[in-house]
């Protein structure tokens, strides 16, 4: 009798092949290793996993390409050729089986979601090169929510009761508006968001929480109940197969799917060195929102947000409105709210008048324009944008701005 061929289960045909090419490499590879997803880019992931596990030669010209793909992306390229990651990847090819982790999946009611597929999130896409190999999903099998109807809410682990508090009334409003609250479902900021979006949503999708390890163990312990309840309810995912462990850079690399599938990225609490400022980060670099929700100046749980504000890359918010104007739904079930007859100008600061001055009315500016016009630094214009903007009294077009047709 024939002995069965180990690598032939890596690569049946057609769109199988596809889906079972992405199993086995999301075990081969590490999230965002680069060099293989331009591999995976180049080739396909077929192909790409052949070469990967040394079955298929490839040639200069395919080097080549991924060579100019990592630099598209602004990645070195020095020390990151093929050769140097096959060496990498070749460890791991005895342990690849991706007929078992698939099954192991189908076991626990979920499954593997692949670019292309009809619930893959589109707004992954943003990430481009970075863009997950596949995502390991257990919970409903449901259409992913748009990115304008996603709030990632963040934060430190060790929350403080003001924290805690701020975040559950945060998610349970946007879980009233039927947005879709995603986070990494650790202790802290994480839980209170999940268990608020848990109580207020009104979709069929309130919450999702992107794991840093396998979706095969609810981690941390201590969050079973509540991330059962996340996949009973919403969804948990992850970019890592079953069985793979949560390392300290595997949370690093989860918080850029975080970013990428919310409008807005919200910093609860965090400290001066926190995972959620490299959340926020993840959300600027791809042009997402970022708001930062401001606490006591004796606090150290605060102290990231205020360098967030300080330093113009966040928009400060204080309640559930503002979120929601921020990520692109502004007047959606806020009728009632703030109901005031006093003017927009209320409120305003000096340098907000000044640069509200200096915004053109049918033109658009820069940044760096209205700095000089209103004479004021880049980082005070940026978030003075961020809050004429909040008013309704400037817009961005393109990435430039100018006032908007509301009168101040």
């Amino acid at each position: 009798m024939t002995e069965p061929d180990p690598q032939a289960a890596l690569n049946p045909p057609g769109q199988a092949g596809e889906r079972v090419a992405r199993a086995a490499l999301s075990r081969l590879m590490e999230p965002q290793d680069a060099c293989g997803l331009a591999l995976v880019q180049a080739a396909g992931a077929v192909d790409g996993l052949r070469i990967a596990t040394g079955e298929l030669a490839f040639g200069s010209d395919l080097e080549q390409e991924v060579t100019s793909l990592l630099v598209d992306s602004g990645i070195s390229a020095a020390g990151a050729g093929l050769a140097a990651a096959l060496r990498r990847w070749a460890p791991r090819i005895p342990d690849l089986a991706p007929e078992r982790d698939l099954a192991t999946m189908q076991r626990l009611g979920g499954r593997l979601m692949i670019p292309g597929d009809p619930m893959w999130p589109e707004q992954l896409a943003d990430l481009g090169l970075h863009e997950p190999m596949c995502l390991w999903w257990r919970g409903h099998e449901l259409e992913f929510p748009p990115e304008r109807r996603v709030v990632a809410l963040v934060g430190s682990r060790d929350s403080t009761s003001y924290g805690a508090s701020v975040t559950g009334d945060f998610a349970y409003g946007l879980g009233q508006r039927g947005f879709t609250v995603v986070s990494g479902g650790a202790y802290g900021i994480d839980a209170h968001a999940h268990r608020g979006a848990l109580s207020g949503g009104t979709n069929n999708m309130p919450t999702i929480a992107v794991m840093a390890g396998g979706v095969d163990r609810y981690y941390p312990s201590g969050n079973e109940d509540l991330l059962r309840a996340v996949a009973n309810q919403g969804a948990v995912i992850a970019e890592v197969p079953p069985g793979s462990a949560p390392t300290r850079y595997r949370f690093l690399q989860r918080n850029r799917i975080i970013a990428a599938l919310a409008a807005v990225t919200v910093v609860v609490e965090a400290r001066w060195r926190s995972g959620a400022l490299n959340t926020a980060h993840h959300a600027e670099s791809i042009g997402r929102a970022v708001a930062a929700v401001p606490g006591s100046i004796h606090s150290a749980n605060s102290a990231g947000c205020h360098r967030l504000l300080r330093d113009g890359g966040a928009v400060c918010v204080t309640d559930v409105g503002e979120i929601a104007e921020l990520a692109g739904s502004s007047g959606e079930g806020l009728a009632g709210e703030k109901e005031t007859a006093a003017s927009d100008h209320d409120g305003l600061t000096l340098e907000d008048l000044i640069l509200l001055d200096a915004l053109p009315v049918r033109s658009t500016s820069s940044v760096e324009k209205l700095s000089v016009v209103a004479g004021l630094s880049p980082e005070s214009v940026r978030a003075g944008l961020g809050r004429l903007g909040l008013l309704g009294l400037a817009v961005s077009v393109s990435g430039a701005w100018k006032r908007s047709g509301k009168r101040a």
